[in-house]
Order: C-alpha cells, then sequence, then structure tokens
C-alpha cells in the first residue's frame, strides 16, 4: 500500500511539475518526423500479465515495421530527435503514466519483451515477475549504456541473451530480495543522479 501510494505521489507530482518539458518533448517529435508522439510496445509485467508500456517515439514510424525489438546506438530507424532522447533518457518519462494507471511502479524490474521473458529461467521468471515493473532498478543503472555496449558486438542479439540478459536478471532478483522504502528511495535517488550527470 506504501509502495502504490509513492507511485501514485511520484508520478502524479512529476507530471505536474515536468508537464512544460513533456509538451516540449512531444512538440519537438512532431516537428522532426511525421508519425505520433508515443510509441506502445507489448511488455510483460507482474504476474505474467501483459500491458503496453509508453515511451516517447525515438524512430522513425512505420505502421508495418518488423524490425528487430532489440535497438543498437547506430540503428537507422533512429531520429535525430530519437537520438538525443535516448541519450538524455528523456523519452522514458511517458511511463509515469504508465505508473499512473498501476501497470508500472516508480522503481522495479524493467519490463522486458514476452520474447525474451520467453527466456527466463522458471524459478528467476517467477521471482522477477512477482512484482510490479518499474522505471528503474539496478540493472536499469547498470546498463544504462546499453545501446552503446551492444552497438560494439558483433553479434548484438547473442551478446544481450547470452550476457546482458543473465546479469539484468541477477540484478532484478536482487532488487526483489532488498525491495522496501529505502532501497525505492536509494534506487531513485542514483537514477536522478545518473541523469543529471548526463
Amino acid at each position: 500500500m506504501a509502495k502504490r501510494l509513492l507511485d501514485l505521489l511520484g508520478a502524479g507530482l512529476g507530471l505536474v511539475l515536468l508537464a512544460p518539458l513533456l509538451l516540449l518533448v512531444a512538440l519537438a517529435i512532431r516537428l522532426d518526423s511525421p508519425g505520433p508522439v508515443f510509441y506502445r510496445q507489448r511488455r510483460v509485467g507482474r504476474g505474467g500479465r501483459e500491458f503496453r508500456i509508453h515511451k516517447f517515439r525515438t524512430m522513425t514510424h512505420d505502421p508495418g515495421d518488423r524490425g528487430p525489438q532489440l535497438t543498437v546506438g547506430g540503428d537507422a530507424r533512429i531520429t535525430r530527435v530519437g537520438a538525443f532522447l535516448r541519450r538524455s533518457k528523456l523519452d522514458e518519462l511517458a511511463q509515469l503514466f504508465d505508473v499512473l494507471a498501476g501497470d508500472m511502479s516508480l522503481v522495479g524490474p524493467r519490463p522486458e519483451v514476452p520474447r525474451y521473458v520467453a527466456l527466463y529461467p522458471a524459478g528467476l521468471r517467477e521471482k522477477v515477475l512477482s512484482v510490479r515493473p518499474g522505471i528503474t532498478d539496478f540493472a536499469s543503472i547498470e546498463f544504462r549504456d546499453e545501446n552503446d555496449l551492444l552497438a560494439r558486438s558483433a553479434d548484438p542479439e547473442r551478446t544481450y541473451r547470452e550476457e546482458v540478459l543473465p546479469r539484468k536478471l541477477a540484478l532484478q532478483a536482487r532488487y526483489v530480495d532488498q525491495a522496501g522504502l529505502r532501497t525505492d528511495l536509494m534506487l531513485m535517488a542514483r537514477t536522478l543522479a545518473a541523469l543529471l550527470a548526463r
């Protein structure tokens, strides 16, 4: 109950205080390339329930696009404004709406697409999906430059599956073990510090 209250207060206050910035981001996206302001994608949430996560759109809009779900630094689909939003992580601010809706929390394991959740070991899958997914967690902070890391790989898909994903799962399991108000506040502070450092 306390965590949900923190989510509602944090997301609501964030949306109010950041409203001018969010409007500026939305305007920049519309002026930069045709298409919607938001990008929605299927992710797996608490208990294995799927939902559609919101992000500010950072790629060219193609309703029929079936390109790779894994995005690396030099992806040609990324727009000029999108490149800045990704570097600054401003594209993630749209997930405050998902927090208000109850699909996500401010802090929790990052929700993954179904194809990668299918690769989770059974025990870890149950553990990681036992809590509401979040905007930030230990893995989000450690892998904040994930796109650049994958861009340096000869096989980004394999690197993600065999190296990045297992490490993320271990960090997400660590969050579940340490979940609590103190941990959440610490992770929010570390995330804010990392964003400001950019």
